[in-house]
């Protein structure tokens, strides 16, 4: 199935496994507070057992290194693509609001970014994320 829109994840390649797993998880749910649309139904197991539903479309993963996460990130905003953000001095933070404030005390351009997220159109993600490799 190809869907009409996708979902891209770019996270630093430079951070460690644990960071990364937290910078994804933190992003993909900033997609699906976004675009509820694309959660899909609740699971259910044999013994109907029932669990959370989960984004309905595949996530792509791409590393990058600092500036490669900045170009993806400008590109997104030049074409209208509101992404989620997650950067550094989030680590140092314990809990939502100090998070934002983080971020709201630095300039875009000064963002130490870690991670975005975005969610457009196929085409679109596709200028975004070009020259991007898949996450390893």
């Amino acid at each position: 199935m190809q869907f009409d829109t996708k979902i891209a994840v770019v996270i630093r390649s430079d951070l460690q496994a644990w960071q990364k797993l937290n910078v994804a998880a933190f992003l993909t749910s900033g997609i699906a507070a976004a675009f509820p649309e694309c959660i899909g139904e609740p699971y259910e197991d044999a013994l109907g057992t029932t669990y959370h539903a989960l984004i309905g479309q595949p996530i792509l993963i791409y590393g990058a290194e600092g500036p490669a996460l900045s170009r993806a990130l400008d590109r997104a905003l030049t074409r209208n693509v509101v992404p989620a953000v997650y950067t550094e001095d989030m680590f140092k933070t314990t809990h939502d609001a100090a998070n934002r404030e983080a971020v709201r005390g630095v300039a875009r351009a000064d963002l130490n970014l870690v991670g975005i997220a975005m969610r457009a159109e196929r085409k679109v993600i596709d200028k975004i994320v070009d020259g991007l490799k898949f996450h390893s």
